[in-house]
């Protein structure tokens, strides 16, 4: 099967997220948003068809999770990431924020400290903050222009009394796929210090060819009993509105508290379409997958060269996964507000502003690849016609 992922589709006035908070966001209808991580790709015809399936049912009671829903997820980390869990490990979740917040609130006191990996994806600092615990920050470091991690300084910090660890794999906005031997030396630490990790990997199916996802609770049986790991279809599949992500734990004693909360807070209950679109995306859509990042990969080429021949102060590193491009922009001389005004009110483009993401982020901009190459392609020109304004 073939799919067109050239196609424009109008999403302004569906409620939209991306699309229809232009003018309150960036001061114009007329900005093209290219910043929240959303595809403006249509989902797999399979997601398609079975919720307009379950729509024409006509009745939207209390729904259950069927044995093959679950199924689907062991298949799918089976084939793709080499991963055997057991279905009694997953724990469903309204999103990968909700799991992140949970943990934090389960396995770390108050006014303790929660170390994340800067910069990094914002609600981590959000989901710390709101739940009174301290930021300690473990700064990547930028280095033959990719993101690496600083293992002494990550071990100062388990040494001054820190226990949980929010690890962001692959990374965002950084594009890291860590290695095996990342992750392996980054587990030793956590085993050696008794931290718990809670790894988003939403990201896992999104990776370029040479690099491969290595769940983090699959490097050996004694991680796992330390990890909650964060996973979704939605990143994957394009279907974040659904709002369904589910978490991963084979140690029980963690796995009962998170239940536990989840249903005290009333998020435990099926929701009525979720499981049906999870389900197909993972028997039905990797077909879809495979072309769409193989599209992704096309924009990622054509953004690359756009940017080196038309503003070569732009720096962008090479992502290994996601459909995101993080860019220093900083040898063009601007602050937050200075970058703001030229992406908002010149250049007529929504990108992520980089300081969101951490203060390490200070001067770039997070790009979102997942839209059809015309769009892409009009952005770009904006920004880069708009920023040699600029500079004179």
């Amino acid at each position: 099967m073939s799919y067109n992922f050239d196609q424009i589709i109008d999403r302004r006035n569906t409620r939209s997220y991306k699309w229809d908070q232009n003018e309150k966001l960036f001061g114009g209808k007329d900005v093209l948003p290219l910043w929240v991580a959303d595809m403006d790709f249509p989902s797999p015809p399979a997601i398609r068809d079975v919720l307009v399936q379950r729509a024409m049912l006509g009745h939207y009671g209390y729904a259950i999770r069927t044995a093959s829903y679950y199924d689907a997820i062991v298949d799918w980390l089976r084939r793709r990431h080499g991963w055997s869990i057991r279905p009694g490990w997953i724990s469903d979740s309204p999103s990968v924020v909700t799991s992140l917040s949970l943990a934090v609130q389960l396995f770390s006191e108050p006014g303790e400290p929660v170390v994340i990996q800067t910069p990094v994806y914002y609600p981590f600092y959000d989901v710390i903050r709101s739940n009174q615990r301290v930021i300690a920050k473990n700064p990547l470091v930028l280095r033959n222009n990719r993101y690496e991690m600083d293992y002494e300084h990550l071990e100062s910090l388990f040494q001054g009394g820190a226990r949980l660890l929010l690890l962001c794999s692959p990374h965002n906005p950084g594009g890291r796929v860590w290695r095996r031997e990342e992750l392996e030396r980054l587990g030793a630490l956590c085993l050696q210090y008794g931290v718990t990790v809670v790894s988003d990997e939403i990201h896992c199916d999104l990776t370029y060819p040479g690099h491969r996802h290595i769940p983090f609770a699959s490097l050996s049986p004694e991680l796992a009993n330390i990890t909650v790991t964060c996973m979704a279809a939605t990143k994957t599949f394009n279907i974040p509105g659904l709002q369904t992500s589910y978490m991963i734990v084979s140690n029980a004693d963690l796995k009962r508290k998170l239940d536990l909360r989840l249903k005290t807070l009333g998020l435990h209950s099926a929701q009525h379409f979720a499981q049906d679109a999870v389900e197909a995306g993972y028997r039905e859509g990797e077909a879809w997958l495979e072309a769409m990042m193989d599209y992704v990969r096309g924009n990622l080429e054509y953004a690359l060269n756009y940017l080196s021949e038309h503003l070569p102060e732009a720096a962008p590193l090479l992502p290994e996964g996601t459909y995101l491009l993080w860019v220093d922009f900083r040898r063009l001389g601007l602050d937050k507000k200075g970058l703001q005004d030229l992406m908002f009110r010149r250049a007529k483009v929504a990108f992520s502003e980089g300081s969101v993401f951490g203060t390490e982020g200070e001067g770039w901009l997070r790009i979102n690849l997942a839209c059809p190459r015309s769009i892409l392609a009009q952005a770009l020109k904006q920004f880069c016609d708009a920023a040699r304004q600029v500079a004179g």
